[in-house]
């Protein structure tokens, strides 16, 4: 189960770290400062990774007398941790990035890098995908989505899918927002 867990963490961080990449390339090509506040909110997603696999890490330490138990509940907090930034951080950005754009709409200038950053995402969030969702269908067996939730004892799996899922959602209706934004040609689409 646990290496399961890393196969799918370790595709989630390399594949949330080419996205920052093709983000940072695109907006030093570009000069976006939107462009660079998604790169930055893709790197916010690289270290969500990080921290899940030093949960996975710490939880595996052996029994003290401070711990006779062990050390199981670090992938407790680290996991709540992630979904905290996931919210606060990744929210806040979009939150943010969103109503900046609406105050004070940028015309699209040139749609390409969008089409090419939200084609490489996804790409690289349905490769992560497939991994989370293949390790997180192991541990459910033939329990349902949410019972396997519930009685999950590793809920970095159902992070990592969950997380995944929202962000190919997302690529889906940005490439869909961009599409109208070019066609229609309306500025306070790209916000």
């Amino acid at each position: 189960m646990a290496s399961e867990s890393k196969i799918a963490i370790y595709a989630a961080l390399l594949g949330n770290l080419a996205i920052a990449v093709t983000k940072i390339i695109a907006a030093s090509v570009t000069g976006s400062s939107a462009m660079l506040s998604e790169s930055i909110h893709s790197l916010v997603d690289t270290g969500n990774e990080v921290l899940l696999l030093l949960g996975l890490h710490l939880s595996k330490r052996k029994a003290d007398v401070e711990h006779p138990y062990g050390h199981g509940r670090e992938l407790y907090f680290w996991s709540l941790i992630v979904a905290l930034g996931i919210f606060a951080i990744g929210g806040g950005l979009s939150l943010y990035e969103g109503i900046r754009h609406i105050r004070y709409p940028e015309p699209m200038t040139d749609p390409f890098w969008n089409y090419v950053v939200l084609g490489f995402a996804f790409v690289f969030e349905s490769i992560s995908l497939v991994f989370g969702w293949r390790a997180f269908s192991r541990n459910k067996g033939r329990q349902g989505i949410i019972e396997a939730m519930h009685n999950s004892k590793d809920p970095t799996t159902f992070i990592v899918t969950f997380e995944d899922s929202a962000a190919i959602l997302d690529c889906s209706s940005r490439h869909a927002e961009s599409i109208l934004a070019t066609l229609i040609t309306i500025r306070t689409w790209t916000a």
